[in-house]
């Protein structure tokens, strides 16, 4: 299955972010071994573990919903943060890459879904916190957007909350990024729904069933 992702990422710009939360380190290696080099994890614990158990090349991306108690436990190597869903956790995530004279690529969740689980910003939360920190973040590097789409059967909401996401890019690029190289990414799509992803634009598919199987 695996190959068969990449063929489907062949003819665009997404990169494959393999999810391998709750996966022990012997099928991360497998994978690992086949060239695979960014993996996206959802638990604090078990990265920290990860990360010192396996081999220093790998590019650790965390993608589930982060408290910013637990910033400092993975500033030190962390290589993306792709659930930055509120001012207070960035302004931490800046503290701590400061403390390890790093600097942290972040994406700006939103809140896509028509669910009440699914953390991240609204649109104009993110705007006012563009306006009031403009320059405050020396030690973020904003590099775009993530959205979780709902959990459902239907592929025509599940591509307009897609669109939205990739609308909501658009604006913050025009309004704030114009000048800024770095800011490029669309993590959305995950196992499901990951060609539709690409199709609207996703730069970054986070699969994790397909590749490792379904949780059991």
């Amino acid at each position: 299955m695996y190959e068969q992702i990449l063929e489907d990422l062949k003819n665009s710009s997404a990169q494959l972010i393999a999810v391998s939360k709750t996966k022990p380190n012997v099928l991360i290696s497998e994978l690992y071994e086949k060239g695979q080099r960014a993996f996206g994890e959802n638990y604090v614990q078990e990265l920290v573990d990860k990360q010192a158990a396996l081999p220093t090349d790998i590019e650790w991306h965390f993608i589930g919903h982060l408290q910013s108690n637990k910033v400092k436990y993975i500033a030190p190597f962390i290589d993306m943060i792709h659930s930055v869903d509120s001012e207070k956790l960035l302004v931490e995530i800046n503290k701590q890459a400061a403390k390890n004279n790093r600097v942290i690529k972040c994406l700006l969740q939103f809140h896509i879904a028509d669910e009440d689980t699914k953390f991240g910003f609204d649109t104009e939360g993110v705007k006012k916190m563009m306006i009031d920190q403009t320059n405050a973040f020396s030690n973020v590097e904003i590099c775009g957007v993530m959205g979780m789409a709902t959990f459902t059967d239907d592929k025509a909401q599940v591509r307009r909350e897609f669109k939205a996401l990739k609308q909501m890019f658009d604006e913050l690029k025009s309004a704030y990024f114009v000048d800024n190289q770095s800011f490029t990414q669309i993590s959305m799509g995950m196992s499901d729904d990951y060609k539709m992803a690409i199709e609207e634009g996703s730069t970054m598919v986070r699969i994790g069933s397909l590749l490792f199987g379904k949780r059991g």
